[in-house]
């Protein structure tokens, strides 16, 4: 069955946006592979992921780092999963990632909205069973 198996986030710099997604949200490095002429093909996951994963592609020219952090035009563009929202939201929130409002209990599950280093909106969210 099709399903989606990367999409790409626009960053600054490979090393911070790296450092953030392992170190701060939990993610763990699938590849860092050199390509040359400053280019590395980054792959990042949340851990025990399978399919979908974030190719962390560093900007090149104008056009492309004018949209950094501004990727969906200031809505929430991605959706991080979890089974245990309370784990996930205290683990984050104490290595410094910036949540933009209070955990909320909506008819499909808890969801609180973060931002990544450069102001990407990802919503936090554990599916109501």
């Amino acid at each position: 069955m099709p399903h989606i198996g990367l999409f790409t986030l626009v960053v600054r710099d490979y090393d911070d946006a790296i450092a953030f997604y392992t170190d701060k949200v939990g993610f763990e490095l699938i590849e860092d592979t050199d390509l040359g002429d400053g280019k590395r093909w980054v792959v990042v996951a949340p851990k025990g992921a399978t399919q979908t994963r974030v190719l962390l592609a560093k900007a090149k020219g104008e056009r492309q780092t004018c949209i950094i952090g501004d990727q969906t035009g200031g809505r929430v563009g991605f959706f991080l999963n979890t089974d245990d929202f309370a784990r996930d939201h205290a683990r984050m929130t104490d290595a410094g990632v910036r949540f933009l409002e209070a955990p909320r209990h909506e008819p499909y599950g808890t969801v609180a909205v973060f931002e990544d280093l450069y102001g990407n909106k990802w919503d936090l969210l554990e599916l109501r069973k």
